[in-house]
């Protein structure tokens, strides 16, 4: 599950690809073919970079989420005591 700075990150990079890839449709409907593909592949490329790339602003984040992970682990259950 997305956590809100993944929500907030995801909306920046469509602000972003959204327009691109709106004129890059446009210019299909046009008859421009090469250039709306190269502007719907910009897009395309623009959220799946963001999802897949780990930047260095990142790290500091992705730490957290593993020192939690950690301390805060689930308990375990014996098959026992489930009755």
């Amino acid at each position: 599950m997305a956590g809100i700075i993944d929500t907030i990150k995801l909306a920046g990079t469509l602000v972003l690809a959204l327009p691109a890839a709106l004129a890059g449709v446009q210019l299909l409907l046009d008859g421009q073919t090469n250039f709306g593909v190269a502007l719907v592949a910009l897009a395309v490329g623009l959220v799946v970079v963001q999802h897949w790339l780990t930047l260095p602003t990142d790290i500091p984040e992705l730490l957290a989420k593993r020192v939690v992970g950690t301390v805060a682990k689930e308990p375990e259950t014996d098959p026992d005591d489930e009755r």
